[in-house]
């Protein structure tokens, strides 16, 4: 379960989703499906999820000072909770 899930993502736009929508954004594993995700979330936090929609964000181009650079590949997951559940992050 730890495996899959690797961080919540605390954003400004997240925390408008988690009280408006009750959705909840994660970085998960790129190798991981949804029926994982929701059986991971499910399990750690316990609480019932409706949907999960993914979506992979792709190596990116840019500066690391004069030298060109890429950003990392990785996979974001946000995740729609039941309505009267939710749980809080503490942003590090």
């Amino acid at each position: 379960m730890f495996d899959i899930i690797k961080r919540p993502l605390v954003t400004e736009k997240n925390t408008l989703h988690n009280s408006s929508l009750n959705e909840y954004a994660f970085e998960v594993d790129l190798k991981a499906n949804r029926s994982e995700i929701k059986k991971a979330v499910e399990k750690l936090f316990n609480v019932k999820v409706l949907r999960v929609n993914t979506m992979v964000n792709r190596k990116e181009a840019r500066k690391m000072g004069r030298s060109p650079g890429k950003r990392k590949l990785w996979k974001k997951a946000i995740v729609k909770l039941k309505e009267g559940d939710k749980f809080d992050f503490v942003a590090s």
